[in-house]
């Protein structure tokens, strides 16, 4: 789990696979901005921004990168914020998948 995630390619994860485990969820978390919150199945991350077309250039570019990835998050945005949240819904729960790309975004908005 030291590889850096923003090197890796989200992958299909068939129906049944298993969620990550805690120990696993807290690793991968460990590589991304502390503003992730992994919370039961879920990875979300509010980001503070300048004004409504910020907001909305954030949530455009979250949605590039997931279909870049082929991984959707929901994504939700008002003047001033942006929150994305991942999940994989074939697993019921977290998957690396989640924290790629939540890695990428967070690279994106690093600029």
């Amino acid at each position: 789990m030291t590889e850096d995630l923003t090197t890796l390619k989200c992958t299909d994860l068939p129906k049944g696979s298993p969620a990550l485990t805690p120990a696993e969820i807290e690793a991968y978390g460990r590589q991304l901005h502390s503003g992730w919150i992994a919370t039961g199945d879920r990875l979300s991350r509010r980001f503070e921004v300048k004004g409504y077309p910020a907001a909305h250039m954030l949530a455009n570019a979250a949605a590039f990168l997931s279909e870049r990835e082929g991984h959707h998050p929901d994504i939700c945005f008002g003047w001033g914020w942006c929150e994305v949240t991942w999940w994989t819904h074939t697993v019921g729960g977290l998957s690396v998948n989640d924290f790629i790309c939540a890695a990428k975004l967070d690279a994106l908005v690093a600029g």
